[in-house]
């Protein structure tokens, strides 16, 4: 008997038993969390945030997983290559895989992607990513996926983030650092992303400036036209960290949000 050859099942009453089963065990199962963070620019905290989400599922009960896909600007400690943003996303899982898996590509120098990338000789392409992604997901109940720098920053000739986000098929959150300029930013960002056929899911204000004049007037009218809900204002915080900056968010309004459990 062959892959190609018919199942004949004698039994009707057992077929539709041994049909339903599979169907049924599948919709018991809670669906999985997965999100793409984004922001309208470089430095304005998506680590912080990213790390904040991987925290409040760890919180849940949940096996999480940061995941950096890209990361440019690294250091050699201890005889091995460090970027800041990635040890961040790792001290906030608990899910842990190698670095080769959760950053794919780790280039040494703190430029723009495609640039750093082109110093080593390396072409970023999404087939290692994706397929880093596939392993993330076979090991933990939750992933958090972090861009990087702004929505379009480019990875190579003819690939960037966008291109990136919309190859994961992933729900976006957007993370808008509050400073001048940022309501234009921000929007631009938001039609990026529907341009991708991607869907936002959610937004955070990050305040990256001290005492922003009209920063509460800023938020406002981003709420006004961001069709996605504001998850949360982080204040510049005195030590910034994952478990402080998820005390000014409310995840819970996100799709998919797992409810409290047991690891």
């Amino acid at each position: 008997m062959s892959l190609d050859d018919p199942l004949i099942v004698n039994d009707t009453a057992d077929a539709v038993k041994t049909s339903t089963q599979p169907a049924a065990a599948a919709s018991a199962l809670p669906p999985r969390f997965s999100c793409f963070v984004t922001g309208t620019d470089t430095e304005i905290g998506k680590t912080l945030i990213s790390s904040a989400m991987l925290h409040a599922l760890v919180q849940r009960g949940v096996r999480a997983c940061g995941m950096k896909p890209v990361a440019a600007g690294a250091e050699l400690r201890d005889g091995r290559w460090h970027n800041d943003d990635c040890d961040q996303l790792a001290a906030a899982s608990n899910v842990h895989l190698p670095q080769s898996i959760t950053t794919p590509f780790l280039l040494r120098e703190a430029a723009a992607p495609h640039i750093a990338a082109a110093l080593e000789g390396v072409t970023i392409a999404a087939v290692p990513i994706l397929a880093a992604y596939v392993e993330i997901n076979a090991a933990a109940d939750a992933t958090v996926v972090e861009g990087v720098g702004g929505f379009r920053v480019p990875l190579n000739d003819d690939f960037d983030t966008a291109d990136l986000a919309a190859e994961l098929e992933l729900p976006v959150v957007l993370v808008v650092g509050l400073r001048l300029g940022c309501i234009s930013h921000a929007l631009l960002t938001v039609e990026a992303i529907a341009a991708r056929g991607l869907k936002l899911v959610g937004w955070v204000a990050n305040e990256t400036v001290a005492d922003m004049a009209f920063a509460d007037e800023n938020v406002a009218a981003l709420a006004q036209r961001i069709d996605a809900p504001l998850l949360g204002r982080v204040p510049r915080l005195a030590t910034p960290g994952a478990q402080a900056a998820a005390a000014h968010l409310d995840f819970t309004l996100l799709p998919n949000w797992p409810a409290h459990t047991k690891l």
